[in-house]
């Protein structure tokens, strides 16, 4: 019997700290991270991958702004788009040459994605996502004064952007014909391109971006994945992180974790979206969430590592 998953790589996870973040480091990484992909489908799992895109389309951000005077700038969701092109490359050819190597006959396609959220989200005019690099404090006060919303983090200060919850994925059909053809597919990259339905016109953009991982909870709910897979850049879920008190989950069930977020265990911007989806999947009736390092996503399905999260 087949088994179908959503495996999201995390944009953070793809740059590793300490690294610069130049396409040669991504395309290492991107390796590294197709290793546990290319597992799972030798083991029967048919596959969509997406991906996180911070500090990428931070970087396209900056671009932007330090180009302005010489090429026309682009909005934020033509960026998300960009990012989500570039990235979605890296991880096609990275698993179509791993999968050849293993003498496995698959095609891989990466998929522009858009996603319809309502036009009165409060979060729109609320930013809260940290997207790019991460600055020094003088840094984030001069970039404030050019009216650039940021925020604190553990690792220093990044840009925030608004960040409307995801409704559904408009391509979500043509994923599942690829899917039912078996085709891995590529799609709701940086959580794809935030749109809105207007009357008379049809779908439009917004100067904003979407969560990942609640994007690609949106998407594993329309394709009926067994599992969700939320890779990172830490091998368990935290209780208590980052103090002396900290307790790693193994295994938890969905209750434990709805009565763990609502007493706010997990930062937003980081856990909190994926705490969100991992119980979003389980009450629409998925079977399984599994959060770990991207590096030991194949190990994490075999219930070797990672935190799993259950009904």
């Amino acid at each position: 019997m087949k088994k179908r998953a959503v495996i999201a790589l995390g944009g953070n996870a793809l740059i590793k700290e300490g690294q610069k973040g130049t396409i040669y480091e991504q395309f290492s990484n991107t390796r590294k991270s197709s290793k546990s992909i290319v597992q799972m489908i030798k083991n029967g799992w048919d596959v969509v991958i997406t991906h996180g895109n911070g500090p990428q389309v931070g970087a396209i951000l900056l671009q932007n702004k330090e180009a302005k005077n010489i090429t026309p700038s682009m909005p934020l969701g033509i960026c998300v788009a960009e990012s989500e092109g570039l990235i979605g490359y890296m991880i096609q050819q990275c698993l179509s040459n791993t999968l050849k190597r293993e003498y496995i006959d698959k095609s891989v396609i990466a998929l522009i994605t858009q996603v319809i959220v309502d036009e009165d989200d409060p979060s729109l005019s609320h930013p809260t996502k940290p997207i790019g690099p991460y600055y020094t404090e003088d840094e984030a006060k001069q970039m404030e004064k050019d009216g650039i919303k940021m925020i604190k983090q553990p690792r220093g200060w990044r840009m925030v952007v608004p960040s409307p919850d995801p409704q559904r994925i408009v391509e979500s059909h043509i994923i599942r014909q690829m899917l039912d053809d078996g085709i891995i597919v590529i799609a709701s990259g940086g959580g794809g391109m935030p749109v809105v339905e207007k009357e008379g016109w049809g779908l439009t953009g917004l100067e904003a971006v979407v969560d990942k991982d609640l994007a690609s909870e949106r998407l594993a709910e329309a394709i009926d994945a067994d599992l969700l897979l939320i890779l990172t850049e830490v091998e368990k879920v935290f209780l208590n992180f980052g103090t002396p008190d900290q307790k790693a989950l193994d295994k938890v069930t969905l209750n434990e974790l709805k009565k763990y977020y609502k007493e706010g265990q997990f930062p937003e911007g980081s856990m909190a979206p994926k705490i969100l989806s991992a119980i979003r999947f389980l009450e629409a009736g998925g079977r399984k969430v599994i959060i770990s390092h991207i590096d030991k996503g194949w190990e994490a399905v075999q219930e070797k590592t990672g935190t799993h999260i259950v009904k």
